[in-house]
């Protein structure tokens, strides 16, 4: 019985995850300019910006590659959870995996097929639905949807500090999204509480590759 709870809430809990991500990126993207600001708090603020979901300016090409291995991680991830509720494994340990999963297969929903539905995005006009591979990039190249910004300090470095001296200082700077607040929650949470069970998956490597050697 408890197999099947904890089954069925790693899949409740995926599917909502994603589905309060794609409602949050979708709202943005229909209607917000790119780049357009909206303060909610003095400290918090809704900042429309995409990014190609790509790490270190990585070429045209590579982006099928990258996509493409995100897709497997996520398959690996789901297939790594169903093997833990079959063993009766910590339901929190389940809950944080399902979470990391949901963030994961957010941002690659966006690469996937927002560049297949939606027209581009400008800071002089909203993107809208178009038909169905009309849109401004072709599969796995589309544009990931950032809003989340949270300014919580603005200040300016003392003169006194080398190379910084003087120029502005914004701690939290990053603009993300509600899929990476999942994926770095879920590793946050793993590595607080349940630093044993990541401690052992990386030990069954370990002893895979000494058996096979």
């Amino acid at each position: 019985m408890k197999k099947s709870h904890d089954g069925r809430l790693a899949a409740i809990i995926f599917v909502a995850l994603v589905v309060i991500d794609q409602v949050i990126k979708i709202l943005v993207k229909t209607n917000m300019r790119l780049h357009e600001s909206r303060e909610v708090t003095s400290w918090f603020y809704i900042n429309f910006v995409e990014n190609s979901g790509m790490a270190f300016g990585m070429t045209f090409i590579n982006k099928y590659v990258l996509s493409s291995f995100r897709i497997v991680a996520v398959i690996a991830i789901c297939w790594y959870i169903m093997k833990l509720v079959k063993r009766s494994a910590s339901r929190g340990y389940v809950v944080c995996l399902a979470m990391i999963m949901a963030g994961a297969a957010g941002n690659i929903i966006d690469c996937m097929f927002y560049g297949m539905i939606f027209s581009a995005s400008h800071s002089f006009d909203v993107a809208y639905i178009v038909p169905f591979g009309s849109g401004y990039a072709p599969f796995l190249l589309g544009k990931v949807v950032d809003m989340f910004y949270f300014p919580l300090i603005e200040t300016t470095w003392p003169q006194w500090i080398p190379v910084w001296g003087g120029q502005p200082f914004v701690f939290f700077s990053p603009v993300f999204n509600f899929a990476d607040a999942c994926v770095s929650v879920g590793v946050v949470l793993l590595l607080i509480f349940y630093r044993n069970e990541v401690s052992h998956i990386f030990d069954e490597g370990k002893k895979e590759s000494h058996e096979e050697v």
